[in-house]
């Protein structure tokens, strides 16, 4: 017997649509404390999860290779949004490589693999180019709603950077 939310699931146009993006950005700071930002729990946490407006209902931040990340947050308390992540290869100072999806309440909106690279620029200064490449599913999420939520995140890291160096 199917439930009432599986035949409503079952009326849903089924679609993917693959896409990737890239952002670079040049921090003032060197790849050590970029990379801090993102393996340390706590500065991960401010630039990465405390949004203001947003509740977190749970997070958790295990950053190896083969370590996972996720956590659940909801801007309205109506609708939450989940995301799962596994950290596929790190190499300190120098490259992040994941695997995450996100979900709107119980359904999946998208699996991506993202790649972080820190290369040195100038004096002190960090190049980081972030790609993405995505599933995004049934037309509930869409790449250019990722990308800019990864530029506001890499914006807030900027803060992190310059605040908490």
């Amino acid at each position: 017997m199917t439930s009432a939310a599986n035949k409503a699931d079952d009326k849903i146009a089924r679609s993917v649509t693959h896409a990737m993006f890239i952002i670079e950005r040049v921090y003032d700071a060197s790849p050590a404390r970029v990379f801090r930002a993102f393996s340390d729990a706590d500065a991960h946490h401010r630039w990465f999860v405390a949004e203001e407006g947003w509740d977190v209902i749970e997070y958790n931040h295990d950053f190896r290779v083969g370590g996972r990340e996720g956590g659940r947050f909801s801007q309205d308390g109506k609708v939450f949004y989940h995301n799962d992540t596994l950290y596929q290869d790190i190499v300190p100072d120098n490259r992040i490589v994941f695997a995450y999806t996100m979900d709107q309440d119980d359904k999946r909106i998208s699996a991506s693999v993202a790649t972080v690279e820190l290369k040195p620029e100038g004096d002190g200064k960090t190049r980081l180019k972030f790609t993405e490449q995505g599933a995004f599913l049934d037309g509930f999420d869409k790449a250019e709603f990722r990308e800019e939520g990864w530029q506001g995140l890499l914006e807030r890291l900027a803060v992190e950077i310059t605040e908490h160096a």
